[in-house]
């Protein structure tokens, strides 16, 4: 706000000075002149602008104007055929200068962090010619122009900052101007105050010192032009309307803008060019309450003036009020075609535009039913403004909401088919189709609906809200679009009524005092552009219950209520109304009215609560019958058997409505009855839970629709005689919410003393359990059984079945209200706390739930209920609470209850007047194990689990305290509810993520949730609402269950969701939709396929699905026998607590669906090396010590290695990660396994020969993962286990690759073995249990027996098994055990604690077992003595085993092979390296090793003899480029090592070779080679260090940070002597030096080096680093990304010095088209571009040709010949290719993916040779 001086306005002129020019400066050609027009003194500014003729104010840059006026008033006139510029400063809240340039002199808009530059174009002509050839910047009539500019919102979209203050203005020649002023009001520069008095209008007049005067009888827009950035979407969605005539001279909308500044649009003429400015950004509401942000070209010139004077109306990009009535809001219109008011009449065609203000809780836009987009929605679509934040915006789409009234339990509409109806669910307008159960909501009130209307044609939708003041709202009811929103005369609304015809709106309401209100609107023009209308208004003193505008005469209405029946008539202006003498009857209490059908003509009929229903004649005014309901019982009989008319106590009648034949009637003793018009009988009725409060027939008269106010909403189909239910719901606020993943089912608590169940798919109520006595707290499913847990008022906690809808137990451990209730994600405890501060520990692993243990004074005492008031991890592990007070956070180990951690909320914001106290807890996805606390300071604190140190914290979440969060399974999105608003966070971002906001409630959030699926979310309070997730799935984080992409459904048979209903239906007495009958899943085919790798021409190629050649046979009976449900039958489930189960890395990228490239060329890289082991697979490394084959995989690659001369074979044809291998028992066949892509339903599995190194065969059936592989001991079965999201067991035939048998397993399996001594037999193991299959029959079908898991060891996994001596099977668990079975007895006789970890592999091979775990541990034991145990049974003891050796390696064991003697073998560690262990030496060698993280950068020794790589494992290794053997390792604990630098040749010691290294904590620290150490360690930043480089001579180093600062410092010293800062604000991407050798691009100093941001900028500098000497030579930037109309936006500029020509940049990503570019410095322009098929993330050219790499996201490596023109794609990779390096010598090509690194040699006459193996072209 500005200052109280400052107000209402300020002259900038005056308060300068001007003219004294002491607070101001002036220079060149300045003079005052008096103009003629204006009739007073203005300055003219004449000359060229680079001339120097200007005004300044205030006079010096050191000075500050300090105006905070939120508008800017510019009063100039441009003179004609000149330049101007107008030149505005100003400062941000947090003291940023953003600079603002408009003027005639620009073409195209543009824009940089700190710069803005808007084209401007003043005047009504157009463009022409001078006689230079030239284009003419002005006309030749230039007037006299109001600028109005909204600092604020300009500088909110443009460089989303706040706006502090106007610092200067500078307004260069060549114009004429008047003044400026400031001010926080939206003047209108076209009328005066005594013109806006006269006229009555809602605007802010213009003061009389800004006014231009105008000639009597003249209008303002005939002698001045009035500028301002309008906010215009041309959204097909929104509804069209046509601009009115007095929008006037305001900015014009037009087509999409081209490059140059002349365009023709739909045949217009094309003798003048128009001039179009840059994308200006808009805003318009968005299906599902989100908003999107649209672009427009917005041309600054004014169009045809109006005839007649009238108000602008006002739009701003942000409108805080949340309701705004139609005379401050604009009607939203504009013509589709304008017109020039001078120059030559050049017709523009445009898209119809709609003013749309983004007022809170505007409409949420729907297609109507089964419709599309249209071709302008979709074009426009493709220019969508991107915002800083995360995409999609919005991410949420309101899909369904639980629930129905709020206001009131009326107001369901029949569509006029029939086939949808109309309702309110508190501020949402519900559509729902009767059929599907879809629903369409308007979003758009802020308050509960209280009243609903739709006309007869279906064509506009009324709605009012209670409050505040009753806004109205009128819809398209076909599209959803909100036509016009204004506020009624009544302070509240309770009835609306249309006309037939919908030209009239009748409402009627309570005025403040109380007094009865009818209001009439006519709303012909509403759809076609126009507003409402008030007709009349008129007050009476008798009560309306109800009123009705007659269907058959719209200017006749009734209306009834306490003794009174009244005709209303609409005539000449006024509402009138008589009323009808109802004798006896007129101490009734009337209810509701309806118009019916009658034989003369038509009949009024009126009901109450006495029973009576009357007869009327409107006509006649006269009532003709009274009838009265009676209620009828036959003796004994608790209900009525028939309704007649007569005398007697009458059953109160809340509704009725009429047809064509029939009446149909709501009563409050619950029933529906319909008569027919004479009321002989009842024809129908229908029994409802509660009073009927509601009924309305349809059109056809064959439905009727009826509402309770038990808040049930159904309708009876007359034909059938059939009831059905369509909406229940909670008649009070929501309090809590539990979701369950296998079923899908969502239970709510409510204050209604309610506890229900919802089916998840469909919305519909399953169960309800009522407690009149006790009200229902919390709530939480059983992880695993069908059990429902629930915390009530008394302090009992209650369990119960869902299969028998029982009570199984209540526990009343506590003394007050149960606050909090909890089960661990294994299903084996539960959780309570109460408000007197007692936990309770239980046991409800079994059906009988019993105490364990009960602690007091731990939890916070009165605390009040919430869903994250107790909160475990997701490993059950840890329970963390607030207590024992609301300042702290205590976290316990859920075993045994014992304390572990206690954080003290209120000490971490030291700097707050107030404590902060936690008020909501979230343990996020596990590892690492980060628990979210909502505090009541409006802030989210991450803290580590283990330590208690705060990791993150996201300030200002709300307004208030959060009292609900949850955190999505993938850590991607957060979300977070206060008050009536959501907010989904992209949590991912750590600096200022961003976040949309979302409303739609009308009372506050009580909990918020996201669905079991991922792709949901829930949030509960005053009803229940469902939100689809828009973003694109990904998939989860280890630990998680929604990894799986594609999980089968159930198999289990069921009812389906509309038997579901019947059941409830019928259990409450109403009347049943069909028979319940089974449920039968129909058999799926399975999708089995295999055939080679290659087409005909061997080029390899993606695809959707791979084009085969051969086809494998699926037996019959597998096709429709047991197994072809399979895909039915698995449900998805949590990922196992186990390391050794397989989670494919989380990826960003995925494969292209095509790549061209040109095949008239040799292939120009050969895939030498792959640097690497991929440590995340699982028994992803075989070894055949006989034959010495050696293989691995690394990302999508089989690595085949002589372990003698290092030689390498490179197998690819896997699209994504392999997950395991397996070599056949001959070693001629190796199979392979990958993960399923998102461009694959299944995952792959390929047969290779070993010999020839060929892939036989592709097969695929498994959906997610495949586990394990095994070959059978004469190898001619495979059998493939699936991963927990897939858990089936498959086996193949090797000789024909088919598909045998498969089948279903019930629990995740982690590992598979074959019996070596028996191909019948197998075995698994996983959850508690081994389970041992048996082949039976020539089809081998599986026949398998489960073996539980011995109670005395324990309740743990099975996680590794391998064969002993006959019949000895050894399992490992993830408790550390190994036990021995004894497979032809099914039991297990011995255990011995093996690890104080999880057991990953074990192998066995005569006396010798190996052991290998997650602490790191190679053990081998003795247990040649475990046969004789055997027979010992129970006594058996394992003090008979004994360890022999151990080894710690550097990561967890997740593979290993060994020798038949197991005196060596060759291991495979988690940290991605292989190592050679020898038992008999007792020694582990390293074969294999590379990063087990993502690595940032690879660099060279200046002799090319050695190469460094660092990771964001935080390790810097070096290593020797000619045997590609690691030498030396760095490592940095905790931190991640982002960006790496070799010294220079030129370095003062050559022999000193260092490598310089950034990290994320800020540090930069010096390495010597030499030495293997460290020498120095600098802080030159704060932030993340991201870039870094040597200069030319190896005296300086060079580093960027996240926040865009440059920091220059000395490894000699040590000291940072120089920070630059003209990136602020961007990430730096790349630094780099070198010397100036080519020209001296205007500079003099010798060294050069550049630097780029990610906001599209990159900086050349000249630099004398030992002078102390930095000058820029040039600067090139980009638009925005968030004004890029490119479907997608660029990442940042990649930018590198051509070696080959030292005066070119060549530059990726530096526009909106993905290309390369070279820039010449010389030349100051781009010389050549290189088109690309996507946006590069990697770039580097050959130091010796003329060749340039480019990795990109898509996992492709491209090779460009500059010279040729030829282009090479090149596969490999299983992730986005960030970094790829050429070598200096220019013969090796480094690229890499993720942690793994692919070396490629290039080929051509440079080369020395050739290559070993050659690498996969695309084509």
């Amino acid at each position: 706000m500005a200052k109280a001086w400052q107000r209402p306005f300020v002259n900038v002129f005056r308060h300068c000075r001007v003219g004294e020019w002491r607070r101001c400066s002036k220079e060149g050609d300045v003079a005052a002149v008096t103009d003629e027009s204006l009739r007073c003194a203005v300055y003219r500014i004449l000359g060229a602008p680079s001339a120097g003729g200007y005004i300044q104010l205030p006079g010096t840059s050191t000075q500050s104007l300090g105006l905070t006026g939120r508008y800017l008033y510019v009063l100039f006139r441009p003179l004609p055929g000149k330049h101007f510029v107008i030149q505005l400063d100003v400062a941000t809240e947090d003291g940023q200068v953003v600079r603002m340039s408009f003027s005639n002199l620009f073409k195209e808009f543009k824009s940089t962090a700190t710069w803005l530059q808007f084209p401007l174009i003043c005047g009504a002509g157009a463009a022409t010619k001078d006689e230079k050839g030239g284009t003419r910047v002005g006309p030749s009539d230039a007037r006299w122009t109001c600028l109005q500019l909204d600092l604020r919102d300009i500088l909110l979209v443009y460089v989303n900052r706040r706006y502090g203050h106007l610092k200067s203005v500078k307004l260069c020649a060549s114009l004429l101007v008047k003044s400026l002023y400031t001010s926080d009001l939206c003047f209108d520069p076209t009328l005066t105050v005594a013109e806006a008095q006269r006229a009555r209008l809602r605007v802010t007049p213009v003061p009389r010192e800004m006014a231009f005067p105008v000639p009597k009888g003249e209008s303002w827009y005939d002698h001045y032009v009035h500028l301002r950035p309008w906010v215009l979407c041309p959204v097909a969605s929104v509804a069209v309307r046509s601009l009115p005539d007095f929008l006037g001279r305001v900015p014009q909308l037009l087509p999409h803008p081209r490059a140059s500044s002349s365009a023709t649009q739909d045949g217009a003429p094309s003798a003048g060019p128009i001039a179009v400015s840059a994308p200006a950004p808009l805003h318009t509401g968005l299906e599902g309450g989100g908003l999107r942000v649209l672009t427009a070209p917005v041309l600054l010139q004014p169009c045809q003036a109006p005839s007649v004077p009238r108000s602008l109306p006002e739009v701003s990009l942000f409108c805080e009020r949340s309701e705004v009535p139609t005379g401050s809001e604009p009607s939203a219109p504009a013509h589709a075609r304008h017109k020039h008011a001078a120059g030559n009449g050049v017709g523009v065609s445009a898209p119809k535009p709609t003013v749309v203000p983004t007022v809170r809780g505007d409409v949420a836009m729907h297609e109507p039913f089964g419709g599309k987009q249209s071709k302008q929605e979709v074009a426009l679509a493709e220019h969508l403004f991107r915002q800083r934040s995360f995409l999609p915006d919005p991410i949420l789409r309101l899909k369904g909401v639980v629930g129905f009234g709020g206001h009131s339990t009326k107001w369901a509409l029949w569509t006029k088919d029939g086939s949808a109806v109309v309702y309110p669910c508190h501020a949402v307008v519900v559509v729902l189709r009767t059929d599907t159960r879809e629903q369409r909501c308007l979003l758009g009130h802020t308050d509960k609906v209280s009243a609903l209307a739709l006309d007869g044609d279906n064509v506009l939708l009324a709605s009012a809200q209670a409050r505040p003041s009753s806004m109205l709202r009128l819809w398209d009811f076909r599209t959803g679009a909100c036509l016009s929103l204004f506020r009624s005369p009544a302070h509240m609304l309770c009835s609306l009524s249309f006309s037939c015809g919908g030209a009239l709106l009748c409402g009627v309401g309570k005025d403040r005092q109380g007094r009865t209100v009818v209001v009439a609107w006519g709303t012909a023009q509403v759809g076609r552009g126009g507003e409402p209308v008030l007709l009349a208004k008129t007050h009476t003193g008798v009560d309306i219950q109800a009123f009705e505008v007659a269907f058959f005469d719209e200017t006749r209405m009734a209306s009834c209520g306490q003794g009174s029946v009244r005709l209303w008539r609409l005539r000449g202006g006024q509402l009138r109304s008589c009323p009808v003498d109802l004798g006896e009857h007129r101490v009734l209490e009337l209810t509701d009215l309806a118009f019916g059908p009658a034989q003369d003509g038509h009949m009024l009929y009126v009901c109450g609560r006495s029973g009576h229903i009357l007869e009327i004649d409107h006509q006649h005014m006269a009532m003709r019958q009274a009838r009265r309901l009676l209620p009828v019982w036959t003796p004994g009989s608790p209900v009525s058997q028939k309704q007649t008319f007569g005398s007697g106590p009458g059953i109160s009648i809340s509704s009725l409505s009429m047809s064509q034949a029939t009446c149909a009637v709501g009563s409050e003793d619950g029933y529906l009855r319909l008569w027919p018009l004479d009321f002989s009988s009842v024809l129908l009725e229908a029994e409802h839970e509660g009073p009927v409060t509601w009924v309305r027939v349809s059109p056809d008269g064959l439905r009727v629709l009826s509402a309770t106010s038990l808040g049930h909403l159904g309708f009876l189909d007359v034909p059938s005689r059939e009831y059905r239910v369509l909406v229940r719901s909670h008649t009070a606020p929501v309090l809590a919410l539990a979701t369950e993943c296998s079923h899908g089912q969502l239970a709510t608590v409510s204050q209604d003393h309610t506890v229900r169940i919802w089916d998840l798919a469909t919305l519909q109520q399953l169960h309800d359990l009522r407690s009149p006595e006790e009200a229902p707290c919390t709530v939480a499913f059983h992880p695993t059984r069908p059990a429902l847990f629930c915390g009530f008022s008394s302090g009992a906690v209650c369990s119960f079945s869902l299969e028998s809808a029982e009570v199984l137990a209540v526990h009343r451990c506590h003394q007050g209200p149960v606050t909090g209730l909890a089960a661990s994600p294994d299903g084996s405890l539960l959780f309570s706390s109460c408000s007197s501060g007692t936990l309770a520990q239980y046991h409800c692993a079994t059906t009988q739930c019993r105490i364990l243990r009960v602690a007091a004074n731990v939890v916070c005492r009165d605390a009040h209920p919430t869903p994250n008031a107790l909160v475990l991890s997701g490993d059950s592990r840890l329970l963390a609470f607030v207590g024992p007070s609301k300042y702290v956070v205590t976290i316990m180990n859920a075993a045994l209850l014992e304390e572990l951690l206690r954080v003290d909320v209120s000490a971490l914001d030291l700097s707050s007047a107030r404590l902060a106290s936690a008020v909501a807890l979230y343990f996020g996805p596990g590892p690492p194990g980060h628990l979210l606390v909502s505090t009541s300071s409006s802030t989210v604190v991450v803290l580590d689990s283990t330590s208690g140190r705060v990791v993150r914290e996201l300030p200002d979440v709300h307004s208030g305290a959060c009292p609900s969060l949850a955190l999505s399974r993938d850590a991607r999105f957060l979300l977070t509810a206060t008050d009536r608003a959501i907010k989904v966070w992209d949590y991912l971002t750590q600096a200022c993520p961003g976040c949309q906001v979302y409303i739609g409630h009308s009372e506050p959030v009580r909990a918020v949730a996201f669905a079991p699926d991922q792709q949901r979310l829930l949030s509960v309070g005053d009803a229940i609402f469902l939100w689809d997730i828009l973003g694109p799935l990904e998939r989860s984080p280890p630990g998680s269950a929604g990894d799986s992409p594609g999980v089968p459904p159930t198999c289990e048979a069921s009812l389906d969701a509309r038997q579901l209903e019947d059941m409830v239906s019928g259990a409450h007495g109403l009347p049943r939709q069909q028979v319940p009958k089974p449920s039968q899943a129909s058999p799926l085919l399975l999708g089995v396929c295999a055939g080679p790798l290659r087409d005909d021409d061997g080029a390899f190629s993606w695809s959707d699905e791979e084009g085969l050649s051969e086809e494998s046979h699926i037996p019959e009976g597998l096709c429709q026998g047991a197994w072809g449900t399979r895909k039915a039958q698995v449900r998805p489930s949590a990922r196992p607590d186990c390391y050794r189960h397989f989670v494919a890395r989380y990826k960003t990228s995925s494969l292209p669906k095509s790549a061209s490239v040109s095949r008239g060329s040799a292939e120009r890289l050969l895939l030498k090396v792959v640097m690497g082991y991929n440590g995340n697979g699982r028994a992803n490394m075989v070894w055949k010590p006989d034959t010495g084959f050696f293989a691995y995989t690394s990302g999508c690659l089989v690595v085949v290695e002589d372990l003698h001369s290092g030689a390498q074979q490179h197998w690819l044809g896997h699209p994504e990660e392999i997950s395991t291998l397996a070599l056949s028992h001959d070693a001629q066949v190796l199979a392979s396994a990958s993960g399923c892509g998102s461009t694959a339903s299944c995952c792959q599995i390929r047969i290779w020969n070993v010999p020839g190194g060929s892939c036989r065969q592709l097969m695929s059936y498994h959906s997610t993962a495949v586990q394990a592989l095994a070959f059978s001991p004469d190898d001619e079965l495979l059998v493939t286990l699936g991963d927990y999201g897939d858990r089936t067991l498959a086996l193949w035939s090797m000789a024909t690759c088919e598909l045998l048998s498969a089948t279903c397993l019930p629990e995740p399996v982690h590992g598979v073995a074959f019996n070596p001594r028996d191909a019948g037999e197998l075995a698994c193991v996983g959850q508690r249990a081994v389970t041992l299959w048996l082949l039976h029959g020539p089809n081998a079908s599986l026949q398998g027996r489960r073996e539980p898991l011995p109670e005395e060891l324990g309740a743990g996994e099975l996680t590794s098994l391998c064969y002993g001596a006959a019949p000895l099977l050894y399992c490992g668990s993830n408790a550390g055990q190994v036990c021995v079975w004894d497979t032809s007895a099914s039991r297990c006789f011995l255990a011995w604690e093996a690890d104080d970890g999880e057991i990953g592999v074990l192998l066995c091979s005569g006396a010798r077992l190996v052991s290998g775990s997650n602490t790191r541990r190679l053990r081998l034991w003795a247990v040649g003595a475990v046969p004789e145990l055997r027979c010992k049974g129970s006594r058996a003891r394992s003090s008979s085993v004994f360890m022999e050796c151990e080894l710690t390696l550097d990561g967890a064991v997740v593979s290993a092979v060994f020798h038949d003697t197991m005196d060596m073998g060759v291991v495979g560690t988690t940290a991605g390296t292989l190592w050679y262990v020898s038992w008999a030496e007792g020694s582990s060698t390293r074969l294999i090793s590379g990063h087990r993280s993502k690595v940032n950068e690879v660099v060279f020794s200046p002799s090319a003899s050695h190469w460094a790589t660092c990771s964001d494992d935080g390790s810097v290794r070096v290593w020797s480029l000619a045997s590609m053997e690691l030498l030396i390792q760095f490592q940095v604990l905790n931190q991640g090592c982002l960006c790496l630098a070799w010294s220079p040749a030129s370095c003062a010691h050559p022999e000193q070779q260092q490598v310089a290294a950034g990290y994320s904590d800020g540090t930069l620290r010096v390495f010597s080679i030499s030495r293997i150490a460290m020498e120095l360690k600098m802080h030159p930043h704060w932030a993340a260090l991201t870039a870094i480089a040597y200069s030319a001579d190896g005296q300086t180093i060079l580093s960027g940070d996240k926040d865009g600062l440059v920091a220059v410092s000395c490894p000699r010293t040590g000291m940072t002597f120089c920070v630059l800062s003209d990136h602020r604000g961007a990430l730096i991407s790349t630094v780099q030096s070198r010397s100036k050798e080519h020209g001296d691009f205007g500079a003099q100093w010798a060294d050069l080096w550049l630097a780029a941001s990610s906001d599209q900028c990159i900086s050349i500098w000249a630099a004398d680093w030992p002078q102390g000497h930095c000058e820029l030579v040039d600067w090139l930037s980009s638009p925005s990304p968030t004004l890029m109309e490119g479907p997608s936006h660029p990442p940042s500029p990649l930018v590198a010095f051509c070696p080959w020509d030292g005066a070119l940049l060549a530059c990726a990503g530096l526009g909106v088209r993905p290309e390369v570019v070279f820039y010449s410095l010389h030349q100051k322009q781009v010389v050549e571009r290189i088109p690309l098929p996507f946006f590069a993330v990697s770039l580097s050219l050959s130091p010796g040709a003329r060749l340039v790499a480019v990795g990109f996201a898509e996992r492709v490596l491209r090779l460009v010949d500059c010279e040729s023109g030829t282009m090479q794609d090149f596969a490999g990779h299983d992730d986005l290719v960030q970094l790829c390096r050429f070598a200096p010598s220019a013969r090796l090509l480094f690229s890499a993916a993720h942690s793994e690194i692919l070396v490629w040699e290039v080929t051509g006459p440079w080369a020395a040779g050739g290559a070993s193996g050659s690498g996969p072209r695309l084509g």
